[in-house]
């Protein structure tokens, strides 16, 4: 049976879309942390969204720069924003564990600037993937 890579690739950047959204609602209220986490899921989503409408069976992995580095080798254009989209990386685990910081909890350790300056960049790295789908 055959997987329909366009509607694969379509659901991960539709859920990239919906936890953006989520994480815009928890800056809004004060949730920092969790608002930086879900912008590196977004983006992660986003790219992996991309890679399955270039034909992937399946996509592993959860870094943001791992997942860029292989789109940039389809498309070395989009090398540029590896670096920009990668600093997400810096929330998958700190934001959701007491233990990776050196004191303190992720609840109070965010700022809103972190989480909106994540925001952007997820959006952006979302747009490129809506892009790369609709053209």
């Amino acid at each position: 049976m055959s997987r329909d890579v366009g509607s694969e690739a379509r659901r991960w950047v539709d859920q990239a879309i919906a936890d953006l959204g989520d994480a815009r609602l928890l800056a809004d209220h004060s949730r920092f942390a969790t608002a930086c986490f879900l912008c590196q899921q977004a983006t992660e989503k986003a790219l992996k969204g991309v890679i399955y409408a270039s034909g992937a069976d399946a996509v592993l992995g959860h870094s943001v720069r791992q997942l860029c580095d292989e789109i940039a080798r389809l498309d070395p254009a989009v090398a540029s924003r590896c670096v920009e989209w990668a600093v997400l990386d810096q929330y998958y685990i700190p934001t959701r564990y007491p233990d990776a910081l050196p004191g303190g909890i992720p609840a109070t350790a965010y700022s809103a600037t972190q989480a909106h300056a994540a925001i952007r960049t997820a959006d952006d790295a979302i747009s490129f993937a809506s892009q790369r789908l609709a053209g």
